[in-house]
């Protein structure tokens, strides 16, 4: 039954997470000045509207998922280079917020276990979600504020790279042990995620 009330927990707080980020894209693009999330409806807290059929099947098979893209139009933003990092950094932002006015709230509600594991579970999530997706791997959101710090000559040529190798290297990063049977993404963001949880649940 824990085991049960764990994974259900586990799949409402990846939707919540997984829609603010999305949403928080969504928005940022829109202040920016492209209308293009606006008009494909995805200016919206509805997790239908940002949920990837595959990312939320893996939500219950890999304890893991992800959302739908949000897309944008470079064409219609000011200054691209600069706003598409900040729509890119929008996402992983929102998620990092939102654990930090959770755990905030964590020490005004009831001492209710059940609560107060849910509202945990709820926060760990937010920090991975960010954290995972600072990554400067395509089509993570790192991977766009990395290419946008670029000169663009560089930027061309590492774009060029990650259209052909982007997914090798995220494959390698999320399952090839390359150091004490420890994957890459157990070697960056395990401490990452471990120290910001330690700040934010001092438990």
């Amino acid at each position: 039954m824990e085991n049960l009330i764990y994974y259900i927990f586990l799949a409402i707080a990846l939707v919540i997470a997984i829609t603010i980020h999305e949403y928080s894209h969504a928005l940022a693009a829109d202040r920016l000045g492209d209308p293009t999330p606006r008009s494909l409806g995805r200016l919206s807290l509805n997790p239908l509207r940002h949920l990837d059929p595959l990312g939320t099947l893996m939500i219950f098979v890999l304890r893991f998922g992800w959302g739908k893209p949000v897309p944008i139009d470079a064409y219609n933003l000011k200054n691209p280079r600069r706003d598409e990092q900040v729509i890119a950094l929008a996402g992983p932002a929102s998620n990092l917020i939102l654990a930090t006015l959770l755990s905030l709230l964590s020490g005004f509600i009831p001492q209710n276990f059940i609560l107060l594991s849910f509202l945990f579970t709820l926060i760990q999530i937010n920090i991975i979600l960010a954290v995972f997706n600072l990554l400067p791997i395509p089509p993570l959101d790192g991977s766009k504020i990395f290419l946008n710090l670029l000169p663009v000559d560089t930027s061309i040529k590492w774009q060029e790279a990650f259209d052909r190798f982007g997914i090798i290297i995220l494959l390698i990063t999320l399952f090839i042990p390359i150091y004490n049977q420890k994957t890459l993404i157990d070697l960056i963001l395990t401490p990452t995620v471990n120290l910001i949880s330690r700040l934010l649940l001092p438990l």
